[in-house]
């Protein structure tokens, strides 16, 4: 797929295309359309983040809420998105060890309950040890730091989808 493509489908098909970009979210591809014609990836980029951070919290929580947990009950069930798979896969959360999971089972559950939210992390480049670090590192921050955090991971997820997208 490339930009100039992208800059020339009809809202519905750009919807349909990047709707997903931010998981389980076509608001934000319906939202940036408005913006197009797009110069490069990062303007795209751009036009998407800028969507999410005038939503207002309620919005931006909904779309924080539609991740899945890592290795949660998703991954288990193979309800991931082809997206979540492969990022999550690529950690190797999709090959836990027994310890492994149950370490990460626990802490979905005590990050859920106390953010009220499943805990968001942009997987590339991190190993299963590296992330539950930073799930354990994480989960002692207060909640207005780990929704902001949370947002900014989303949109972190969002650029390297794109970039997969467009080829770049």
């Amino acid at each position: 797929m490339t930009l100039d493509e992208i800059n020339r489908m009809d809202t519905p098909a750009f919807v349909a295309t990047l709707g997903d970009i931010y998981e389980h979210s076509p608001w934000v591809a319906e939202g940036a359309a408005r913006a197009r014609p797009f110069a490069d990836a990062g303007a795209l980029h751009a036009a998407m983040a800028a969507v999410v951070a005038a939503a207002g919290e309620t919005r931006q929580l909904a779309l924080i809420r539609a991740h899945p947990e890592l290795a949660g009950k998703a991954m288990v069930g193979n309800a991931l998105t082809a997206d979540s798979t492969t990022e999550q896969s690529g950690a190797g959360l999709t090959q836990c060890s027994p310890a492994e999971f149950a370490t990460l089972t626990e802490l979905n559950a005590r990050y859920n309950a106390r953010f009220g939210f499943p805990f968001i992390l942009a997987v590339k480049g991190y190993d299963r040890a590296g992330v539950i670090a930073e799930f354990a590192r994480r989960a002692a921050q207060d909640r207005a730091t780990e929704f902001a955090e949370c947002l900014r991971q989303i949109d972190r997820i969002a650029r390297m989808r794109l970039a997969t997208l467009l080829g770049g």
